[in-house]
């Protein structure tokens, strides 16, 4: 079986990031999503090892200890990580893999598998975000300018990724997503390895 391709996803709050992923893998095949593990606690509605695989502080640390993650970030008081193991188990099963991280987590994980693609997205104006942070309605004036400084210097990082989207309209950023999937499973290597058969019988002597 081919082995499957893994997208790094990064993007700044409010770009639709979340959106897009979850709109292309009801479209498209073979898609899955790296489930991270973490150490805070569940809340209402969650699901272990659908959200998170919830586990405890010394459990996570042992883990960093066997050097387990691809990427593992402290965010405040909680962990949050993503365990080779799993990843290197869905990819082997031919499927495309979704790692939704931040741009420092981006970094770690190209430096331990330097083949995987990554993908930033971005809002189509600072004005664009700032409203899609508002019409949330959730949070007060404080919480949005801090969300606001924090997606900007998230935004900075767009030129460390492979492929730029920008979300003005979902159905075409939508469209650019499942063309970057679409060429990786296009590739030589993959092909070849998907249609080794046919190829070989294509390329047969004559008898």
């Amino acid at each position: 079986m081919a082995q499957g391709s893994l997208f790094i996803v990064s993007a700044p709050s409010g770009a639709g990031k979340t959106s897009l992923v979850r709109a292309l893998m009801e479209r498209m095949d073979g898609l899955a999503f790296s489930i991270s593990h973490t150490t805070r606690a569940m809340r209402p509605g969650e699901q272990d090892g659908r959200d998170y695989h919830f586990v405890t502080v010394e459990t996570f640390e042992a883990m960093i200890g066997r050097g387990e993650f691809l990427e593992h970030a402290r965010v405040f008081d909680n962990y949050y990580g993503t365990a080779r193991s799993a990843v290197e188990a869905q990819l082997a099963r031919g499927e495309d893999v979704f790692l939704d991280i931040d741009w420092q987590g981006a970094r770690q994980v190209r430096e331990q598998l330097p083949q995987a693609q990554s993908i930033f997205i971005l809002p189509p104006s600072r004005a664009a975000l700032e409203s899609r942070l508002q019409g949330r309605g959730q949070d007060g004036p404080e919480v949005i300018a801090r969300r606001m400084r924090d997606a900007v210097s998230e935004a900075a990082h767009y030129d460390e990724y492979d492929y730029l989207i920008i979300n003005d309209d979902f159905d075409a950023a939508l469209g650019e997503l499942g063309a970057i999937v679409t060429a990786a499973r296009l590739r030589r290597p993959r092909q070849a390895g998907r249609h080794a058969g046919m190829i070989a019988d294509l390329l047969a002597p004559a008898g």
